[in-house]
């Protein structure tokens, strides 16, 4: 009998052994290792933080596990925050090791007296385990933290674990850490809560869920006035400051951004966001705050006044010359689902630019040797495309004459902006205009022709603003800049597009209110009081409307119109859009040193005749004009185009198709017969289908139209020299 009790006592202590060693063994094997330090790992961030110069929040982000955006040291959380939390969650953290033993037996013996669940012992360092290795609640997930736990804090500092603490405990709505928490329920930073507020915070770590205060703020009173009670005990708050925080009435407020950025910050992270990995997370960009939210003020008020005038859709650009930085990236209205298109990023949807390419192929003409002064022939003017005809006409309707360079940009007339496209060719203008970064404009130039300096293209209005920052840094073009630390692939190349005497020489023009007079008079919105060179554009049908300027310090580009592509009530760059460019340079000029436009000082001023005719300088109406050097007065006679000066058909084009219109009676129904390059003092014979049909004085002729095929010629007789030039007959149907 004996030896069967020592046989059965040896057997159950081999089993316990046994049994031990396996729960040892599974206890190891189930502990987790713990993080090098308790800083939480970028790599972990699943959603970046956008930052603007200044730190500012540009977006805000709850989907990841940590919080890394408002994480805070130790010493910038408020004394009382932090004995409020000790006192209220683990009163003997500085005491113990890990496990406070005597809190765990005192809820164990309330839980058997309640028999249930009453009450928790998990000490700090045990919570902070829980948020590292996350475990569904079990008995055997607490035995795992315990040990964890003490492993904690023989690796890390209380201060370290406090301040991990205080900086990830969950709230409601996936807030982590008191700042996120206080900054949800008071729209306040932790230095400026009442010793209330942040008892509140202390409580409802409790039950973020349950101590919701924006579900129910009075649930939370109760548990308030326990924790008083304990401060009270410990000397921590004196009877008075207990009533005192009893009293307080916490109100709540809703938070949001400071500054509306949403488009801007889709733009880096679509852009930019696998390029970057900052090592906290946070992306800090140039935008700021200040100019973006006064930017999208001013813009969004404009729009409400446009609103009868079915404008719905605007945007500005700001950029910072000296660096070129963007400072403000502002998109009308509210990003909304029940709104139509409020999700479309204005600032990189491409459109037409009207007139704002003009000042680029003038750039091509001066570099190629013409000069302000250049005298171009603002003359109707009509261009074959395919078996029809298309008449270009300025704005007004108007036609000027002979006008310089000069007036010709100023007041943005199509006429001799297309007669100087033909000049530097299509061909080099488009290479210049993806040189300066348009890179939307992808057709080969034969699809847009002359119309391409008349805006028939479509390009974004940060490509815009970044070309016309070229002639702000005196004809270098730089990428422009919206991330402030250099990552790959932000290097900024830079390349000079322009001298630095045409550059400086455009700005001149576009500044001079005198040049732009005779379509926009030599005041008004466009005048400005600092010196801003200011161009305007609108394309056809008034669906889009331009503004884009520069002063020595800043570059700034509107648009508005409709991105459902529908027309605007006769709104054009210059009542629009310049108004908003007015109003934004008026408040970044405010309490700021500005100095005018740079001026080349190689550029030479010389006296120039009015229309260019300098043969007798002596009686002419003078007036000054800058030179680039090489240049000078033989240089302003009138342009050779290519076709004008050579006597030649224009009207007809070979295989014009016309159709006679039912509603004019036959005997009013006329077409002209132009040609180019017909001197004065010439006589001039037409023939249709070689018959003599009329002789003029100058090389128009307005012939009755017959149905049927025809062809038509001219003889050109010049009686100064007795010359005589016979035209190439062209063939043309009319139905």
């Amino acid at each position: 009998m004996k030896f069967i009790k020592n046989r059965f006592m040896k057997i159950t202590a081999l089993v316990i052994s046994i049994s031990a060693c396996v729960f040892i063994l599974k206890t190891m094997t189930d502990l987790e290792p713990l993080p090098s330090k308790l800083i939480p790992d970028a790599s972990d961030i699943s959603r970046m933080s956008v930052l603007d110069r200044n730190n500012v929040p540009l977006n805000i982000t709850y989907q990841n596990r940590w919080n890394t955006h408002d994480y805070i040291p130790l010493y910038e959380i408020p004394e009382f925050l932090q004995q409020a939390f000790v006192v209220s969650e683990d009163k003997r953290f500085y005491s113990h090791s890990g496990i406070d033993w005597l809190a765990r037996f005192n809820a164990l013996r309330q839980n058997i007296m309640s028999m249930g669940g009453v009450r928790g012992a998990s000490t700090i360092s045990e919570q902070v385990v829980k948020m590292l290795h996350p475990r569904k609640r079990t008995v055997w997930a607490r035995w795992l933290e315990g040990f964890e736990a003490q492993m904690l804090e023989k690796r890390f500092a209380k201060t370290e674990i406090l301040e991990f603490y205080l900086n990830e405990v969950p709230y409601a709505s996936n807030r982590r850490g008191v700042v996120q928490a206080a900054r949800f329920f008071f729209d306040r930073d932790l230095d400026t809560l009442s010793r209330k507020e942040i008892l509140s915070l202390a409580v409802m770590v409790r039950a973020p869920s349950r101590y919701n205060l924006k579900k129910n703020k009075n649930i939370i009173n109760r548990p308030i006035a326990r924790l008083t009670e304990l401060l009270n005990r410990q000397g921590l708050i004196d009877e008075k400051s207990s009533k005192n925080i009893l009293n307080e009435k916490i109100i709540l407020k809703d938070t949001g951004l400071t500054v509306d950025a949403g488009h801007f910050v889709d733009h880096i992270f679509g852009k930019y966001s696998k390029k970057i990995n900052p090592s906290d997370g946070r992306i800090v960009t140039t935008l700021d705050s200040f100019v973006q939210s006064m930017s999208k003020t001013i813009l969004d008020n404009q729009l409400k006044g446009l609103a009868r005038k079915n404008v719905k859709n605007g945007a500005a650009l700001v950029v910072d010359n000296k660096t070129g930085e963007v400072l403000a990236w502002a998109v009308n209205g509210t990003r909304s689902d029940e709104i139509q298109g409020s999700w479309i990023d204005s600032v990189t949807t491409p459109r037409q630019p009207g007139s704002t390419l003009k000042p680029f192929v003038y750039a091509l003409a001066l570099e190629k040797g013409w000069t302000a002064a250049t005298v171009i022939d603002d003359s109707p003017l009509t261009e074959a495309v395919g078996t029809g005809l298309h008449s270009y006409n300025n704005y007004s309707r108007v036609y000027y004459g002979k006008l310089p360079l000069r007036q010709c940009l100023g007041n943005s007339l199509n006429i001799p902006a297309v007669k100087t496209l033909q000049y530097v060719g299509v061909d080099s203008f488009l290479t210049c205009l993806h040189d300066l970064g348009m890179q939307s404009l992808v057709n080969v130039p034969d699809f847009y022709g002359d119309g391409l300096v008349l805006g028939n293209g479509e390009i974004t209005l940060f490509e815009l603003v970044q070309a016309y920052t070229v002639f702000a840094n005196r004809g270098v073009y730089k990428p422009l800049k919206v991330i402030q630390d250099d990552f790959a692939g932000s290097v900024r190349n830079s390349s000079e597009i322009f001298s630095q005497e045409t550059a400086s020489l455009i700005g001149n023009i576009l500044s001079d209110s005198r040049a732009r007079r005779l379509e926009f008079g030599s005041g008004g919105v466009l005048n400005f009081p600092v010196q801003t060179a200011v161009k305007t554009g609108t394309s056809n049908d008034y669906r889009d409307a331009w503004s884009v300027g520069y002063n020595n310090d800043y570059t700034v580009g509107v648009w508005m119109g409709n991105l459902d592509r529908t027309a605007m009530d006769r709104i054009t760059g210059a009542k629009g859009p310049a108004i908003v460019l007015r109003s934004i340079f008026a408040e970044l000029n405010r309490n700021h040193d500005t100095k005018p436009l740079y001026l080349s000082p190689q550029l030479v001023q010389k006296e120039v005749c009015t229309g260019g005719d300098n043969s007798d300088k002596d009686n002419c109406k003078k007036y000054s004009e800058w030179f680039i050097p090489g240049t000078g007065l033989e240089n302003i006679a009138d342009i050779a185009v290519p076709g004008e000066q050579k006597i030649d058909m224009l009207q007809p084009s070979p295989g014009l198709r016309m159709a006679m219109d039912p509603r004019i009676p036959d005997a009013f129904e006329l077409f002209v017969f132009r040609l180019s390059g017909v001197p004065g003092n010439s006589r001039v014979e037409w023939y249709v289908d070689n018959k003599l049909e009329a002789v003029t004085a100058s090389g128009d002729y307005s012939w009755h139209m017959k149905k049927g095929k025809h062809t038509v010629y001219a003889k050109v007789h010049r009686k100064d020299k007795k010359q005589k030039h016979e035209t190439d007959g062209v063939e043309f149907y009319v139905k």
